[in-house]
C-alpha cells in the first residue's frame, strides 16, 4: 500500500495524495448546474482509504503481536482463521487499484516524467525512511550485512523470492516496490491508454482483467508452492519448526528475531505466492486497471452515485476468497467490485454527494493512513519487545496489546504526517496554485451529473 491521492490543485499536480483540499462541505446540497471537473477533490476516497490500513493493521496484529502464551493457542488459531491473509490483501489491493485511478483523474496536462517520478518518490520515501530508521534503531540490524536492510531501503526487495532481504525490516513496505514500479511506468504507458476510444474502454477494462485472471491460473498450474485455501500466513508459520524460516520468541516478533538477522541467506520464498503477491509485475496490471476505470469515469459511461451495489458485490466476492486458491484469494475475486466502488466514489464525490467518509475525522484519517500503514510494524516490534517480552499473556492481555498498538500507531503516524509529510509535499503548492487558477479546458471537464434526481446530461461522443 501507498499514499495514493492527490491533495494538489484541480489542474492535476501529483506532488502530494490526498483527495480532500478545498472540499465542499459535508452539509452544503450538490449542485446539479455545476459540471464535475477531472481533478475534483475527492474526499470520500481519502476517507475509503483509512478503512484499507486498518484491514492491513487487523491482519498484521495477529500475525506480529507474538504474546505467550497466548500466541499459537487453540484460540489463536480460531482468530488467525477468522482474519486470514485475504483480509491485509483486500486493503493493498484497493490501494493498487485507487493508485492507477487517482494518477489518471489527477494528471496535469503536459507533465514530464522526470517530473512526474520526482513528485512521487518525494511522497514515498520520506515516510518510508522514518520507518526504516525506528527499526533500526530498535531491532539487532546487522549494518554491514547489506542484504537485512538495503534491498529494503531502496524498496526493490520483493523482485526476486529471498526471505533474507524480502522480509527485511519493514515488512510492510513491500508494497511500495510495486508503487514505484507503477509511477515509473505510468507517464510512458498513459499516453497509450488516453489514445482508447470511450466507446471501447468497457472491453478494456475486461481484456485487462482477463490479463489478470490468465496470469494467475498461469502460477497456480506452473508455479511450484502453496496450492491450498487455507490462510497463507498460518501456512508460513507451520513450515517455521523445520528451519525454513526462524521461529518467533517471546522478545522478538515474525522476522524481527536476531536469527533471522544472522543468516546470510534464509532461503527461497513460495515461489507461487511470491510471483501471485509479491512480484511487482504481477501486481502493474491491477494499477492500470484502476487507470482504465478512470477514464471510464472520465468519458461519463460510469453513471452509477448508488454505492451499495458496488459494496454488496465487494463483500460477496470477498466471502469467496475463503473457497479459492491462495493466489487468486489476495486480489483477483475482489479486483471489479473495488474498481466500482471507487469509481461510485468518485462520481459522489464530484456531484456533491456526501457520506461517512467525507467527514472531517474520515479525511483526516485518510490523510495519515500511509504513515499509519508504514509504521504500524515499528510499533508493533516496540510494543513486543519493550513491554510484551517476559510476561505470561492471555487472550485479554492480547487485545490490551491490540488497542495499545492501535493508539501508537496512530499517534506515530499523526506525528509522521504533520512534520515529514506535509512540509515536503506542500512547500510547493504557493507557487502552483496562480499556475493552476487557469480555466480549465474543457476537454479535462467530465459530465454534468444531477444527483438530486435520475437525470443525468452526458456529452453527446
Amino acid at each position: 500500500m501507498t499514499d495514493t491521492t492527490d491533495r494538489n490543485t484541480p489542474a492535476t499536480d501529483t506532488t502530494a495524495t490526498d483527495t480532500t483540499a478545498g472540499r465542499t462541505p459535508a452539509t452544503s446540497a450538490p449542485d446539479a448546474g455545476m459540471p464535475a471537473v477531472r481533478g475534483a477533490r475527492l474526499p470520500s476516497l481519502t476517507g475509503m482509504r483509512w478503512w484499507a490500513a486498518l484491514a492491513v493493521f487487523v491482519l498484521h496484529t495477529v500475525v506480529f503481536l507474538p504474546v505467550y502464551p497466548f500466541y499459537g493457542s487453540d484460540t489463536y488459531w480460531t482468530i488467525a482463521k477468522a482474519v486470514p491473509m485475504q483480509v491485509g490483501a483486500a486493503g493493498v489491493t484497493f490501494f493498487f487499484v485507487l493508485s492507477g485511478f487517482i494518477m489518471l483523474w489527477t494528471r496535469r496536462p503536459g507533465d514530464t516524467p522526470r517530473a512526474f517520478i520526482w513528485r512521487r518518490v518525494k511522497k514515498i520515501y520520506p515516510t518510508h525512511l522514518v520507518a526504516v530508521a525506528t527499526l533500526v534503531l530498535v531491532l539487532p540490524v546487522p549494518l554491514g550485512k547489506l542484504v537485512t536492510w538495503l534491498p529494503t531501503t531502496a524498496l526493490v526487495q520483493t523482485w526476486w523470492p529471498n526471505w533474507t532481504s524480502l522480509g527485511g525490516l519493514n515488512i510492510p513496505a513491500w508494497s511500495l516496490c510495486s508503487e514505484m514500479l507503477f509511477y515509473l511506468t505510468f507517464p510512458f504507458l498513459v499516453p497509450l491508454i488516453e489514445r482508447i476510444a470511450d466507446r471501447l474502454l468497457p472491453m478494456a477494462i475486461g481484456v485487462m482483467f482477463a490479463l489478470i485472471v490468465a496470469l494467475h491460473t498461469c502460477y497456480y498450474l506452473f508455479a511450484d508452492g502453496y496450492k491450498g485455501t487455507g490462510n497463507m500466513f498460518g501456512a508460513r508459520m507451520a513450515v517455521a519448526a523445520d528451519g525454513t524460516l526462524p521461529t518467533t520468541t517471546r522478545e522478538y516478533g515474525y522476522n524481527a528475531d536476531p536469527a533471522f538477522f544472522a543468516h546470510d541467506f534464509l532461503g527461497y520464498a513460495d515461489h507461487g505466492y511470491w510471483l501471485s503477491y509479491y512480484f511487482p509485475l504481477s501486481r502493474l496490471p491491477e494499477f492500470f486497471l484502476g487507470v482504465l476505470v478512470a477514464r471510464l469515469v472520465i468519458s461519463g459511461r460510469w453513471r452509477n452515485t448508488r454505492l451499495w451495489w458496488p459494496l454488496a458485490a465487494l463483500a460477496v466476492s470477498f466471502a469467496a476468497t475463503w473457497w479459492v486458491p491462495s493466489n487468486f484469494s489476495m486480489s483477483v475475486l475482489i479486483l471489479l467490485p473495488t474498481a466500482a466502488v471507487i469509481a461510485t466514489a468518485c462520481v459522489r464525490d464530484a456531484t456533491g454527494h456526501r457520506g461517512l467518509n467525507a467527514t472531517g475525522p474520515m479525511v483526516w484519517l485518510g490523510d495519515i493512513s500511509y504513515a499509519f500503514y508504514l509504521m504500524q510494524y515499528p510499533v508493533m516490534v516496540i510494543v513486543v519487545k519493550y513491554l510484551l517480552a517476559g510476561h505470561a499473556v492471555g487472550f485479554t492481555g492480547w487485545l490490551c496489546a491490540v488497542a495499545l498498538c492501535f493508539v501508537l500507531s496512530l499517534v506515530a503516524a499523526g506525528l509522521v504526517y504533520e512534520f515529514v509529510d506535509k512540509p515536503i509535499t506542500r512547500r510547493p503548492r504557493a507557487k502552483r496554485r496562480r499556475k493552476d487558477a487557469a480555466p480549465v479546458p474543457e476537454r479535462a471537464r467530465c459530465p454534468t451529473l444531477s444527483p438530486g434526481s435520475s437525470h443525468r446530461r452526458w456529452p453527446q461522443r
